[in-house]
């Protein structure tokens, strides 16, 4: 893997709209180019005999077990509503023309 240029370096920062310095362009070159060379590096490693995964960890289910439970009253939920009316929270509108 060839070290990229300024140039490459600045379009890439063109097409993620940002604007570096030179000093900027020159260590990006640096630390991109490393990051590539480490990317080449792990696309020789043979993986042939590896099954593919999603997670190299074993799958297990922390939830607990779904069970129905009493809820909140309107007045327990409502309690320490700011606004209220009519038993519902009461917000200000967020669309643009409402009132």
């Amino acid at each position: 893997m060839n070290r990229l240029t300024p140039e490459q370096v600045q379009h890439i920062a063109e097409l993620a709209k940002l604007e570096l310095t030179a000093d900027e362009v020159e260590r990006y070159a640096t630390d991109l180019s490393a990051i590539l060379e480490y990317a080449q590096q792990l696309q020789e490693v043979d993986t042939d005999h590896i099954p593919p995964t999603a997670s190299v960890l074993p799958l297990k289910n922390i939830m607990r077990a779904d069970q129905p439970e009493p809820g909140l009253s309107p007045e327990e939920a409502l309690a320490n509503a700011p606004e209220r009316e009519n038993g519902y929270f009461k917000v200000h509108a967020v669309l643009e023309g409402s009132q």
